[in-house]
């Protein structure tokens, strides 16, 4: 979640009215955007897309792979069945996510290996909301939240993290 403001704010916002939305996940509500990303073994951005806060995050999915992915490995929120089937009939992808504690014992080893990098996503996005400052409330426009998500995304890929 990008929040474009506090959530008892949210309803006198006028910056990013119309493009930014309430949305909830396991943290709480929050008014603003979403950024689904993807990142390569090295931790560098494969993919980026940006919604609105109350768009689906299973739907997102498409738009994170292309021809050249062979496996995700993806966070729950992400791997509806249905949406795994289609990845995997247009893509050629294998879409793999955490299993649910009485699932564990039937997880293979080269599943388990691949489930270590995960936290290699949520490293990325701490990197980028607490030391490069990637939320934020001070632009004063859309085309401002998006030049600066860009500047600090741009400076990840760099390296001036």
């Amino acid at each position: 979640m990008l929040p474009v403001c506090r959530l008892v704010r949210a309803d006198r916002h006028k910056v990013a009215k119309g493009v930014a939305a309430f949305g909830k996940n396991h943290q709480g509500w929050h008014y603003g955007f979403k950024l689904h990303a993807a990142i390569d073994h090295g931790s560098r951005l494969a993919a980026l897309y940006f919604t609105s806060a109350n768009e689906s995050d299973v739907l997102q999915l498409k738009d994170l792979v292309n021809a050249r992915t062979q496996v995700v490995v993806a966070d729950a929120e992400y791997t509806a069945k249905v949406t795994r089937r289609h990845i995997w009939r247009d893509f050629r992808c294998l879409v793999i996510s955490s299993l649910r504690p009485k699932q564990i014992w039937v997880m293979a080893n080269w599943q388990r290996l691949l489930l270590q990098l995960w936290p290699k996503i949520e490293a990325v996005f701490s990197i980028l909301k607490d030391r490069s400052h990637f939320v934020t409330s001070y632009p004063r426009s859309v085309r401002g939240y998006f030049v600066h998500y860009l500047r600090v995304l741009l400076g990840y890929q760099l390296g001036d993290s």
